[in-house]
């Protein structure tokens, strides 16, 4: 493979691709290190390039992705339990696992370079056992490992298939039709393609995609679709014309600003701002308009990285907790225009979260619905009468997306808008009345919002 030699780290191999992904791979389950903010860091720090940058994303990624099946794989193997494996041995063994089952890679290659990962981090007495589980497993195929561990009942076959825990499978399945289930779980583990946003009132998306190279996007008007290369080189992004944003994210904070409210008297409040795309395109649009935004973030690092995004834009950025901001520059009237943004399980972004779908539990989300709501019903008492309220979540799972507004709505005090035509063109987003975006259907992140107005 190509490339210059990596930076001498826990494990030097003369392998620039295999030694950078095995330190991701060992950070991430020693440090709870972030994959997708972890290895481009990394490649970059080491200059790390062309096919063995390459070869090491697909490695990281797919190894992280697909961890369930390969630690059932290794378990199988192994004498002892992975729980008892050091994390610098584990890690070889999981990429070695990883490009035996998944990858067109040769077999001795596989072994032998997992081998050396094991001999240059320290651990020189397990050679022998990382030799002997890897050349296990190299002796039955791939397919018949995955015939031999996947478990019984459909859903629970289905999950492990897909490399996912049983529980986000069935959250998946209460909200879709049985036969889409497939397509949405395996799209999770499809590389997402770039979506820029070009600033409204700088550039136009027809603009951006001249410039770039990309495609303008299906659903906003601001999207630009990049097939390849790294957004951070590009120059409209480098002058702050455009960035780096999720479709369905921009979809969301225009429906903020389109919504029809009469009377609108530019206040407008991005209520968990964190880290600051939503709220740098609603401030984009807030300068068209005359308006002004307030954008509330609980985190002081969060708030910097706000900063950052809004510099040359009319928003103000408040440090507190957004279910009691204690806004002194809030608006007797309240707000016209509200967003939250929840804090969630980001289920519906895992795609881009490779080992997310490990790392998370399903009992985060009790405690996660309990601070959606608070902060929903904060939000609707910001709002003015007449005002607007736009709830949205990365998530598809239904206790926190439609759970979390049914109960706002029970508690009075507000109604229902039909948010689907606030997203024209892009049909096949639930039953509404609001809007549930999905990778295989949209090639948008599982993005949810509802639109509520405050009665009274």
């Amino acid at each position: 493979m190509e490339g210059k030699r990596a930076a001498p780290v826990g494990a030097s191999i003369g392998d620039p691709a295999r030694e950078t992904a095995w330190e991701v791979v060992r950070r991430v389950a020693v440090d709870g290190a972030y994959a997708n903010l972890t290895l481009p860091a990394l490649l970059r720090e080491r200059k790390v390039g062309g096919r063995d940058a390459a070869f090491a994303t697909e490695l990281t990624y797919g190894t992280l992705r697909a961890l369930g099946v390969v630690d059932a794989v290794i378990g199988e193997c192994s004498s002892r339990p992975i729980g008892e494996i050091s994390p610098e041995v584990l890690a070889a063994l999981r990429l070695g696992a990883y490009q035996l089952l998944y990858m067109r890679v040769e077999q001795h290659a596989a072994v032998d370079t997992s081998v050396r990962l094991v001999e240059a981090s320290g651990q020189v007495k397990a050679k022998g056992f990382t030799n002997g589980v890897l050349r296990t497993i190299a002796r039955t195929p791939a397919e018949e490992w995955m015939t031999t561990l996947t478990p019984e009942g459909e859903l629970a076959a289905l999950a492990f298939r897909t490399a996912h825990p049983e529980w986000i499978a069935r959250s998946f399945a209460e909200v879709l039709p049985d036969d889409e289930l497939p397509a949405a779980l395996e799209a999770d583990s499809a590389r997402p393609i770039v979506h820029l946003v070009a600033r409204p009132g700088e550039m136009s998306a027809e603009e951006l995609a001249l410039v770039t190279g990309g495609e303008e996007g299906t659903y906003s008007p601001y999207a630009v679709y990049l097939p390849e290369g790294d957004p951070g080189k590009l120059e409209p992004v480098r002058a702050r014309l455009a960035a780096v944003q999720d479709e369905g994210s921009q979809l969301i904070a225009r429906a903020v600003a389109t919504v029809p409210v009469e009377g609108d008297a530019g206040r407008w409040l991005d209520l968990c701002a964190g880290p600051g795309g939503k709220a740098a395109l609603i401030g984009a649009l807030a300068q068209i308009e005359g308006a002004r935004v307030d954008a509330v973030e609980v985190s002081e690092h969060r708030a910097k990285l706000i900063r950052s995004a809004v510099d040359d834009l009319p928003v103000r950025v408040h440090v507190a907790d957004g279910r009691d901001p204690g806004l002194e520059e809030a608006p007797e009237q309240g707000y016209d225009r509200v967003l939250v943004d929840a804090p969630c399980s980001g289920l519906g972004a895992l795609r881009r979260r490779p080992e997310a779908r490990w790392t998370k539990t399903e009992a985060d989300i009790a405690d996660l619905t309990a601070l959606q709501f608070e902060l929903l019903t904060s939000a609707i008492g910001l709002a003015r009468p007449g005002g607007v309220v736009v709830y949205s979540t990365c998530s598809p799972d239904a206790r926190e997306t439609r759970a979390v507004v049914d109960r706002a709505l029970a508690a009075g005090g507000v109604e229902e808008l039909d948010a689907r035509v606030f997203v024209p063109g892009m049909g096949n987003v639930g039953p509404g009345p609001s809007v549930q975006m999905w990778p295989h259907r949209h090639g948008t992140d599982a993005m949810f919002f509802s639109v509520l107005r405050k009665i009274g």
